[in-house]
């Protein structure tokens, strides 16, 4: 569980440079968190518009927690934050906060897309100081390439699409891929809604138990909301689904 909302986010990524004029301003979607058969916890994204540094940014935020019995043992309290340029689709500020168990992690990261650097500062030990990490073109952060993935077109996220990206997750860039294989009408607390499967290639090892050990299902249509997540993990599996939504930019289409 020491993951909830890096494998919710990691899973959902960039397509290149592009505005993100379609996400509405004061969006919130809910997610259940189900590992194995326990309710493990919940996981909640919104949005703001507003301004940082004198230009029109997106403000997203992303919070997790253990619930119930496996809170008990194993205490999670998540913070994600970034803001990303509306204009480029790109971060220019990304803050993970996290209290995971005993584990404690709080850094801070400011994008420089212009000669591909970033510095990342650790707030935890502020003894660390800053530093200067070399970075690459049209990198994202855990939430900008979720937000980023989603103002794409359904002509540009259709099946057979293949997408390479570098995403920036705690102080480590990683590469992923991500493959649109089909689509599938998923039954939901809300009706049965059609979605494009995608299967994104991650690490294995300590996290996933397979290369390709996580599949997730998003809304196909002009929202790409993500509705159902299934990973397997190293021990175990993890599955999330959609609990709430409101102000999305456009109707979804539920049916009974």
């Amino acid at each position: 569980m020491k993951k909830i909302l890096n494998i919710i986010t990691i899973f959902i990524f960039c397509f290149g440079f592009g505005q993100i004029d379609n996400i509405a301003d004061g969006e919130s979607i809910t997610f259940r968190i189900h590992y194995g058969f326990l309710n493990a916890g919940t996981a909640n994204l919104t949005t703001q518009k507003t301004n940082y540094k004198g230009v029109p940014h997106l403000y997203a935020k992303g919070t997790g927690q253990t619930t119930g019995a496996v809170k008990a043992f194993f205490k999670v309290e998540d913070l994600y934050e970034s803001f990303i340029n509306t204009n480029t689709g790109l971060p220019s500020f990304y803050v993970r906060n996290v209290k995971e168990g005993g584990y404690r992690q709080h850094f801070e990261t400011t994008f420089n897309h212009d000669n591909h650097t970033l510095i990342l500062t650790d707030k935890k030990n502020p003894a660390n100081g800053s530093k200067v990490i070399k970075s690459v073109k049209g990198v994202q952060d855990m939430l900008s390439c979720f937000y980023f993935l989603r103002s794409k077109s359904p002509g540009e996220l259709k099946v057979g699409t293949v997408i390479n990206m570098n995403v920036w997750i705690d102080d480590e860039m990683f590469p992923f891929q991500l493959k649109v294989i089909g689509t599938e009408n998923l039954k939901t607390k809300f009706g049965t809604i059609n979605c494009l499967k995608i299967i994104p290639s991650v690490k294995s090892g300590r996290v996933f138990k397979e290369k390709e050990g996580v599949t997730m299902w998003v809304s196909n249509d002009a929202n790409h909301i993500p509705v159902l997540l299934k990973a397997e993990l190293a021990v175990g599996s993890l599955k999330a689904s959609i609990e709430s939504y409101k102000n999305v930019k456009f109707p979804l289409k539920f049916t009974k």
